[in-house]
């Protein structure tokens, strides 16, 4: 089978289309014949090893593994004899943890959900990881309350435009914050208000928020929780920082500072669990949610897909067709 591959790390020019071994299938297993896959930070932070922290786990040297990708859509190819859920050519999408950008992937039987009815593969793929971060965030950590107030630092991003969607679904009173060229959009995915950031800086604006969700990390901690109730809650959910340690520095400056304040600053590790596959599953079929698919590229361009995703400027989710 064709995939992306990754044996050294570094730059997207690094990459390489190549014929590889199809997964096998062991009795547990399910293989998918991959359809569509999206890109996230997570794919870009493995090919490169940056942090230099992560390559403890990832590998000190040479990534551990050489196929790129998370996301996934597609058809059910193959299931081993102990699984149920899932037959041959049932429309499927998940995580797919041998490699996405690839002809085939494989996974567990709980790594995929049936595909959401009336969702392209395309828009399908666009959903785990940022999905599962964001409504992880709003719900579970934010723990939004119908009639809250709650800012999204970067609505227009993947994990962004699901977290408005969600804390709109769950009663919230939504502001995003995104460039001028994103306003429209932000504010038809449901925003109440959009500030551009461009033009105003809304930790001085003098309103303050129940619930901020900071996906960009452009921000200090003194300024968000300015911009937060007395006993609101900050999730941060992404950010830069140096090679060695990435954001963990400023993560653990906000864990610190938690226990001094009365506002909550939390972080948190998204996990992609199949329970929350299926509520965002639930969301989009109720009309609540909608991937946003800004840009597609085909498996022979991803990456220039990965490097688009790793300006930090990508609308939506850029995802890879198959």
């Amino acid at each position: 089978m064709k995939a992306i591959v990754n044996k050294k790390y570094g730059s997207p020019d690094l990459l390489q289309l190549q014929e590889i071994n199809k997964p096998a299938v062991d009795d547990d297993g399910v293989l998918v014949r991959v359809s569509a896959a999206s890109v996230n930070p997570y794919d870009w932070h493995f090919m490169r090893g940056q942090p230099y922290v992560m390559r403890l786990m990832t590998g000190r040297r040479r990534p551990k593994q050489s196929v790129r990708g998370v996301d996934v859509a597609g058809y059910v190819e193959a299931v081993g004899k102990n699984v149920t859920q899932f037959r041959p050519d049932g429309e499927v999408f998940g995580a797919g943890w041998s490699g996405a950008f690839a002809e085939y992937v494989r996974g567990g039987e709980n790594d995929f959900t049936r595909k959401p009815a009336g969702l392209t593969f395309e828009q399908a793929a666009a959903i785990p990881m940022a999905g599962c971060t964001a409504i992880q965030a709003v719900r579970d950590h934010g723990q939004l309350q119908p009639g809250q107030s709650v800012l999204v630092n970067g609505a227009a991003g993947g994990v962004g435009s699901f977290a408005v969607q969600i804390a709109k679904a769950l009663g919230g009173e939504v502001t995003g914050v995104c460039s001028t060229s994103n306003v429209d959009m932000v504010r038809s995915i449901g925003a109440n208000q959009v500030v551009d950031y461009t033009v105003e800086d809304f930790t001085r604006k003098g309103r303050r928020y129940d619930l901020i969700l900071d996906t960009v990390g452009n921000r200090s901690l003194t300024a968000l929780r300015r911009a937060l109730t007395p006993k609101g809650t900050l999730v941060l959910l992404g950010g830069a920082g140096g090679r060695l340690l990435g954001p963990l520095p400023y993560l653990l400056r906000a864990r610190v500072l938690s226990r001094f304040v009365g506002q909550r600053l939390l972080m948190f590790m998204a996990q992609l669990h199949n329970e929350d596959l299926v509520a965002l599953t639930e969301l989009v079929e109720a009309g609540k949610i909608r991937p946003v698919v800004g840009r597609t590229y085909p498996l022979s361009e991803a990456p220039e897909a990965i490097r688009y995703v790793e300006t930090g400027h990508a609308r939506g989710k850029t995802v890879i067709t198959v």
